[in-house]
């Protein structure tokens, strides 16, 4: 039996960026109602790395003292280069706050900061349409509920449904040609890592290790894409054996380390994109519709910024709608002024957005490059365009 039900607005997606969304319009108290389609709030993807920019956002959200506490600081690193002959080590300093964080812990302190009742797992998404009518957004869910929304928001990631509406096509998403496998390694009696951030590269193989806590690893390993991939994909321990049979040259502690890995949080994936021109040539929002996170810039973790956009995406949108609404009689949702508050928050977000993905996209695709010379060519690209490396984690999102 259908069930009809009027909500002011529905985020679709209850991941980092659909809850960061929900507590950034809560901090301004604005109701939200967020929609996940699995039966729990997950955490595909292990750990998340956050740094000076994201932490910026998390303070905003109210939560960032709490997961500083489950992090320890990342004080530098070293880029080691592992030849045949001789192994080069770069150290290399971080100035700026930079931390690893469980993704668990991240949704569970944004979760936890929002009033009972705003998430409802699930529920999944079919359909959206506009009501002729009422020109509200009519959502179709999976349990046979039709919600009647004023403001909907698409949070839902890569398999977005709600960027087609804005014109978005999950369609354009598109492959590297690189895959990365992430997981936890434990350390009952401590690791040796200290408090620094280790990249590892042999061939096309690269290995990042980031310590959480002083028993806990956090690890990453890149490498090209394999014809069994798809069928591992679903099995850790054939993942497990598919990781040490790339990692052949590596030090023993480097292998030791993804033998005895976690294999519950252990996930091999796809790397998908937007490509960066789709960001310039789009609106990503239409009359009472928008999008954030993943669902408007999926692309490649070769910056880590894509978990601490989303959270700055959430930060703009909430001050944006929020500034339209409070200026308004008794906080009513008015079409107008949500149209006006999704085009302030495109115009805020479009070109930063647009550089981080651009920057994620040369590396990615210099990752992928086979020939010498489409190589140099992306490296020097990124030699003009991005001179200074850490460019993107000065960025601030403001406040709410």
């Amino acid at each position: 039996m259908e069930r009809n039900e009027d909500v002011e607005i529905v985020i679709v997606g209850g991941g980092i960026c659909g809850l960061a969304t929900a507590l950034a319009l809560h901090r301004k108290s604005i109701k939200s109602l967020v929609l996940e389609r699995s039966d729990k709030l997950r955490a595909t993807g292990a750990a998340i790395i956050v740094q000076a920019n994201g932490w910026r956002a998390l303070d905003q959200l109210g939560v960032g003292s709490i997961l500083r506490q489950t992090a320890i600081p990342i004080k530098g690193g070293k880029f080691i280069t592992l030849n045949e002959a001789e192994s080069k080590e770069i150290p290399f300093g971080v100035p700026h706050e930079f931390r690893c964080l469980k993704r668990t812990d991240l949704m569970e302190a944004m979760a936890n900061s929002l009033p009972e009742g705003t998430i409802r797992t699930s529920c999944q998404v079919l359909s959206v349409e506009l009501d002729p009518v009422t020109h509200d957004q009519k959502l179709l869910l999976s349990n046979g509920t039709i919600l009647h929304a004023n403001v909907v928001i698409g949070c839902d990631g890569v398999n977005t449904c709600i960027a087609n509406m804005v014109g978005l096509q999950r369609s354009n998403f598109l492959p590297f040609l690189t895959c990365v496998a992430r997981g936890f390694t434990n350390y009952p009696n401590g690791h040796q890592f200290g408090s620094e951030f280790v990249m590892m590269v042999r061939g096309h193989v690269q290995l990042g290790t980031i310590p959480v806590t002083e028993k806990l690893v956090y690890w990453f390993l890149t490498r090209p894409k394999t014809s069994q991939d798809s069928i591992i994909s679903n099995n850790t321990s054939l993942i497990r054996q598919s990781l040490m049979e790339s990692m052949k040259g590596f030090p023993t502690h480097a292998m030791d380390m993804i033998q005895n890995c976690m294999l519950n949080f252990l996930h091999l994936t796809d790397l998908k994109y937007r490509p960066p021109w789709d960001l310039i040539l789009s609106h990503f929002r239409k009359g009472t519709i928008t999008i954030a996170g993943d669902a408007l810039h999926a692309t490649g973790p070769f910056i880590a910024q894509g978990g601490s956009a989303s959270i700055e995406d959430a930060i703009v949108l909430a001050r944006c709608l929020a500034q339209k609404m409070h200026s308004a009689k008794n906080n009513a949702i008015r079409k107008r002024d949500v149209e006006e508050a999704f085009h302030q928050y495109a115009k805020e977000r479009k070109m930063r957005i647009f550089w981080i993905s651009l920057h994620s996209f040369l590396i990615g695709k210099k990752l992928d490059a086979q020939s010498f010379i489409m190589k140099s060519i992306i490296i020097a690209l990124m030699v003009i365009l991005f001179r200074d490396p850490d460019w993107h984690t000065r960025y601030d999102c403001g406040t709410l």
